[in-house]
Formats: C-alpha cells, sequence, structure tokens
C-alpha cells in the first residue's frame, strides 16, 4: 500500500514531464507565420498561418511610427519639436534610452530611437505627445489600423510590451508595411538607419538585415517572450519589391536566417515571372489614399502641369473620349500640390517615354479634414503597371500599382 502511494505520484510526474517535452515545440511553432508579398501589386508568394491572431511585440512601434509621420504631416509634430518625458514614460521597462522625468528628445531623435533601439520609454513618450495619454493612444491606434483594412489587430499600448489583447497577424502587418511606405515615402528612409547616438552613446540597429542583405531597406523586428522573435521586412531589387514578415522565430539568428531564404526565393519567382498564390493579395485600405476602400473626393479631382511634358499629356487626355478603366499606377501622395508637382515633374524628366503609356491625374482627396494630393497614372493593364512600377523605382523613386476597384473610380471622377 505503502509502495503504491509513493510509485503512483512518481508516474504521474513523468507522464506530465513528458508530456511538456512534447508539447512544447508545438505551442513554439504555434507562434510561428511567415508571408512574402509582392511589394507592387500586393501577390502573395509565400504564406503560412498568415491570419492567426499573435502577439506584435515590438512591430507595434511601426503603427506607433505611423502616427507619429501623419502627425508631422498634418503639423501637429515638427522633426526639430521637443518631447518631454512624464513619469509614466520614465518608469517603463526595457528596452529603453532611459530617459528621466522632465528630460526632453526631439521628435527626429524619437523616431531614431524607436527605429534602432526600439524604446519603450520613447514610445511613451510621442504617444503621450499625439494621443494625450498611452491609452488614448491606444485606441487611435486601433482605429488606424481598421482604417488601413488591418482587421484582425488592436492595440493596447505603444510599444508593444506584454497585454493579452495586443494582437495582430502576418497579413495586417504586411498591409501596414506596405501603407507606411505608400502614406509616407518622405520618412521611410528612417527604417534604414544602422544606428543612433544619444548622449554620445551609439546604439546599434536591431534588425540585423540592413546594409546585410542586398536590397534591403527596413523595417522592424519584434521580441517578447510570449510571441518569439518577430520581424518585417522591406527589400528592393532589379526584380522588384517585396515585403516579408515572420512571426514566432526561436531566436534573432534563426529569424534573420529564415527571411534570407524567404526573401530570395521571393526575389527568384520574382525574376521568373511567377503570379503568386492564386487569387491571393494583400494591399492595405486607403487611409487618405491608395487600395480598396477609399474615402471618395468632395471635390472634382484637379489635374496640374508643372511643366511643357506635362501640359502635352493633359491635353491629350482630355482629348481622348475613352480610356480603359484598368489599373493604375500612384507615384505619390503629398500634403501639399505644389510638392505632386514638381514630383510628377522629377519622375517625367527621368523617364521622359512614360507619358504615351497613361493618363496623368493630381486628384484631391479630403479625410478628417486634411487635404492630401495623389499624383496617378491611369489606363494599364497588370503588367504595364507592374513593368512602369519597375522602371520608377530603378530610378530610386517610389510608386505602387493600383488594382481595377479604385482604377474604376478613378476613371468615373477623371472623366467629364
Amino acid at each position: 500500500m505503502t509502495m503504491s502511494r509513493f510509485v503512483r505520484p512518481v508516474v504521474l510526474a513523468c507522464v506530465a514531464l513528458l508530456m511538456s517535452a512534447v508539447a512544447a515545440p508545438g505551442e513554439a511553432r504555434s507562434r510561428y507565420a511567415e508571408l512574402v508579398v509582392n511589394g507592387t501589386s500586393g501577390r502573395v508568394l509565400t504564406a503560412r498561418n498568415v491570419d492567426a491572431r499573435k502577439y506584435p511585440a515590438s512591430l507595434t512601434k511601426i503603427m506607433t511610427l505611423y502616427m507619429v509621420f501623419e502627425a508631422l504631416e498634418n503639423g501637429k509634430l515638427s522633426l526639430d519639436g521637443r518631447l518631454i518625458t512624464s513619469r509614466r514614460a520614465a518608469g517603463q521597462p526595457n528596452m529603453k534610452l532611459g530617459l528621466r522625468r522632465g528630460e526632453a528628445i526631439t521628435v527626429r531623435q524619437a523616431i531614431l530611437a524607436l527605429v534602432t533601439k526600439s524604446a519603450n520609454d520613447v514610445a511613451t513618450v510621442v504617444a503621450e505627445a499625439i494621443g494625450g495619454s498611452e491609452f488614448k493612444f491606444a485606441l487611435m491606434m486601433t482605429q488606424r489600423a481598421r482604417d488601413l483594412g488591418m482587421s484582425r489587430t488592436t492595440f493596447r499600448n505603444a510599444s508593444g510590451l506584454p497585454n493579452r489583447r495586443q494582437l495582430s497577424t502576418a497579413r495586417d502587418m504586411a498591409r501596414l508595411a506596405l501603407a507606411i511606405r505608400r502614406d509616407f515615402p518622405d520618412h521611410f528612409d528612417f527604417f534604414a538607419a544602422k544606428s543612433f547616438t544619444f548622449r554620445g552613446k551609439v546604439y546599434y540597429s536591431h534588425n540585423n538585415l540592413v546594409g546585410n542583405f542586398r536590397g534591403v531597406d527596413g523595417i522592424k523586428t519584434g521580441y517578447i517572450r510570449a510571441s518569439g522573435f518577430n520581424l518585417v521586412t522591406s527589400a528592393s531589387r532589379d526584380e522588384g519589391r517585396l515585403v516579408g514578415v515572420l512571426f514566432g522565430e526561436r531566436s534573432a539568428k534563426s529569424r534573420d536566417r529564415r527571411m534570407r531564404k524567404l526573401l530570395a526565393h521571393g526575389f527568384t519567382r520574382l525574376a521568373r515571372g511567377s503570379q503568386g498564390l492564386p487569387g491571393q493579395y494583400v494591399r492595405p485600405r486607403g487611409r487618405l489614399d491608395g487600395f480598396g476602400n477609399v474615402p471618395v473626393p468632395r471635390n472634382k479631382p484637379r489635374n496640374s502641369s508643372p511643366g511643357k511634358s506635362l501640359h502635352m499629356a493633359l491635353d491629350a487626355a482630355k482629348a481622348a473620349d475613352h480610356y480603359a478603366i484598368a489599373w493604375s499606377v500612384q507615384i505619390g501622395a503629398f500634403s501639399r500640390m505644389v510638392h505632386a508637382q514638381r514630383h510628377l515633374a522629377k519622375l517625367t524628366g527621368a523617364l521622359p517615354d512614360m507619358l504615351s503609356k497613361a493618363k496623368i491625374s493630381i486628384e484631391t482627396v479630403t479625410n478628417s479634414r486634411i487635404l492630401i494630393y495623389r499624383a496617378r497614372l491611369h489606363g494599364l493593364n497588370e503588367r504595364q503597371a507592374g513593368d512602369l512600377c519597375r522602371r520608377i523605382e530603378n530610378v530610386k523613386l517610389d510608386c505602387l500599382t493600383i488594382a481595377p476597384a479604385e482604377a474604376s473610380l478613378a476613371a468615373e471622377n477623371y472623366r467629364g
């Protein structure tokens, strides 16, 4: 009887230990997701567990930076403006800069600290500056996520620190990566920063692929124990542009190694003209412009011509009786008309034969009392749009293709 009482707990303990040993790898892989998207067309090239909700960790800071860039665009912040550290911000856990209560940091420094050091105290500083409190800022982040089509993402803080309700998906993070580059092309270069100096100390980026894998130009890493090692990457080569997303790798080294393989495979597929997985696309909706269900312009889109060649193109467009409702190409979204004009002039100077392939417009879109000018080329088929975007990106300018659904709306607004 005594032996039985002794043996049974030991056996049960051994069984429990064995089950935990077997279940642990499965649990770890349940955090895993991977996605590779053609960054020009939005076509999905590789996908695994892309809609499963997971902890984004410091990938959250991509949305925090989206909100910072938006505040820069609407004039609420300026790059040289000073942000003051609150007691709550100073008390955030690592990783952080170690800001003291009352200490000031510029917006430019804050951006670089978020990109490289992934500083949690800085995330709270900018959240409080924009939203009044981090809680209100998180609500703003979630609303903006919905605007962009990130339907399975919820934010509860600006840093990605553990919160069981702060969840996202690989598909949503790809949408965000596409959107932040689309909406803020002038600020996207911050994600390529390899280091940042503050108080005389140099902080190096956690994104090891920047500068170490050809074509990578951002964007962000993330880690908490519950999520594993996460990464969102943007890369561009002659073959095209890719966005890759990884959730739940076991280490930084395995995360980087896997992303290298995914990108290399993706570029090979682009070089071979692969169309990707049938019927699968990842595109952000429009905050103010872009793909999908965008706000309908309140005013008829206005066309502007900064140079002689552009005048000729617009005259030809007005004289045309009809053009096919097809794919469009967006070459920029700007807060001022003059910036859109200058960008078009720069582009037509770099690619003078481009004007014969499409009709040009600068359209106004109003949302939340903000006026945005988006420069677009209309009337292309999918292949022409993709080829044109590759040519534009080869001269170091930004470009995104737009599917027929929105192109048709643009066409209706353009005619007449």
